[in-house]
């Protein structure tokens, strides 16, 4: 064999290296049906990065792929853990990257699709190595949100880290006590350690994000609300009582009707804040996808324009 030849054999795994096209953008905006739509086309299987849909004991109001869609190409990470079991980003990562190599073992391309962009950062970027919390700080943070509510941590970290604050969900208690007991233990802002230096990953990855005018992705979410309620989402809730303890119930469309189940909201009043909150959540969303300069940005209808631009993309026109 020549020099020539060897070289060349060590260079054909780079003519077609693998692909992990990760969709993104706010809630409601049709990411779901794009996905379908792709992994179809492409002959290949879908990541959840949905941090809610990870859980099997939350179906309506998480908006879960229907049993049609899941049929329709194989998913991973969507009801995968159990409300009772901690599922990090860190967790995500690891077994994220693990489920792509999987992939990679029969297909060419993978689909990683959602809309919680600390966890599609986790599986895209890496994460920095955390600092060691003090367990009496995280204690004293539990004990003041069970007393005060939340409230009382949003206004703290709001204060000390608007950076973090304005980048995650700010209904979730366990990451607004993340970023306010990583600020109490060590003087720093969490926002701050959330290095921008990316880890190398042994495949390409191509963005592609969802957005339409702000007045229909409204609509879209005032009707998948009003559709959450008429399939049984207070039902739902009711049989989740008994474990509303656990951080994943603590997120827009659960602890809204815990309030009312508490007498603290009345129906109406409920669904309007679920309506509110999701479309503050949108909003959020988009603001963190926006700074990233490589997501390619689309209409949720362009399907077809969006598999025309994957194809050309990959074959390097």
């Amino acid at each position: 064999m020549t020099f020539e030849t060897a070289s060349f054999i060590l260079y054909l795994p780079m003519l077609h290296p693998k692909t992990l096209i990760s969709i993104v953008g706010p809630t409601a905006i049709g990411k779901t049906a794009l996905a379908i739509q792709l992994a179809q086309h492409f002959d290949t299987e879908i990541i959840s990065a949905d941090s809610r849909q990870f859980f099997k004991e939350m179906e309506i109001g998480t908006a879960k792929p229907d049993a049609a869609e899941l049929a329709a190409a194989k998913h991973h990470f969507i009801n995968s853990h159990s409300v009772s079991q901690l599922f990090s980003t860190g967790d995500f990562e690891v077994e994220g990257l693990k489920t792509i190599d999987g992939i990679f073992q029969n297909h060419d391309l993978a689909i990683m699709v959602g809309g919680s962009g600390l966890y599609i950062n986790a599986l895209i970027n890496g994460l920095d190595e955390m600092p060691n919390i003090y367990l009496s700080i995280r204690e004293k943070l539990n004990k003041q949100f069970e007393e005060e509510g939340l409230t009382a941590i949003q206004d703290q970290l709001a204060a000390w880290d608007p950076e973090y604050f304005a980048k995650v969900d700010q209904h979730n208690p366990q990451r607004m006590i993340r970023g306010l007991e990583v600020f109490l233990s060590t003087g720093q802002k969490l926002s701050s350690m959330l290095s921008a230096t990316k880890k190398e990953r042994p495949f390409n990855i191509i963005k592609i994000g969802l957005n339409t005018d702000r007045a229909v992705l409204y609509k879209r979410i005032n009707e998948r609300v009003d559709k959450m309620v008429s399939n049984g989402l207070l039902e739902e809730v009711i049989s989740l009582t008994p474990f509303k303890q656990y951080n994943a119930l603590n997120t827009v469309g659960y602890s809204e009707l815990f309030d009312y189940l508490e007498g603290k909201l009345p129906f109406e009043e409920a669904i309007s804040a679920i309506k509110q909150n999701t479309r503050r959540f949108a909003k959020r969303q988009l603001t963190w996808f926006r700074r990233d300069e490589e997501i390619n940005w689309f209409e949720p209808q362009q399907g077809i324009e969006i598999i025309d631009f994957l194809e050309n993309k990959i074959s390097g026109k």
